[in-house]
């Protein structure tokens, strides 16, 4: 009878020590290649000029942390024509809200300082790319 005591104690201690570590663990931040990281303070200055596309995403998100590779990916391919942001939400709010960001991920186009296109939810690479080079 103790030793199913201990035993079961003992199991309920190394769940809770691991779920600690789970949810303890700082949130992933985005890869830092070509893809410039966008605050709000440096937000209008970024998308003023030029063909920009700014990723708004959070930690938290699934489908954002799944985006995340492939607009690193795009970065990668067309960073000499066309700039690649992400904006987390959580920590810029200010342009989050300013631009209608309800749901994440939200890529937003811009031209010359002026939003031309919008896509919510997850992305694959092919599409992305179709509404970059349809700005060109």
């Amino acid at each position: 009878m103790k030793k199913t005591i201990i035993a079961n104690f003992v199991i309920i201690l190394a769940i809770v020590a691991f779920s600690g570590k789970v949810y303890s663990q700082k949130a992933e931040k985005p890869a830092e290649g070509k893809v410039k990281i966008i605050t709000d303070e440096d937000f209008d200055k970024t998308i003023k000029k030029g063909v920009t596309m700014i990723d708004f995403w959070a930690a938290w998100c699934g489908p954002c942390r799944r985006q995340g590779p492939i607009v690193e990916e795009i970065a990668n391919e067309v960073s000499k024509k066309i700039k690649i942001g992400k904006l987390d939400v959580d920590k810029n709010k200010i342009a989050s809200n300013t631009y209608g960001v309800r749901n994440i991920p939200t890529l937003i186009f811009f031209k010359d300082g002026k939003e031309v296109k919008r896509l919510v939810g997850l992305q694959d690479k092919q599409t992305i790319l179709i509404e970059l080079n349809a700005l060109k």
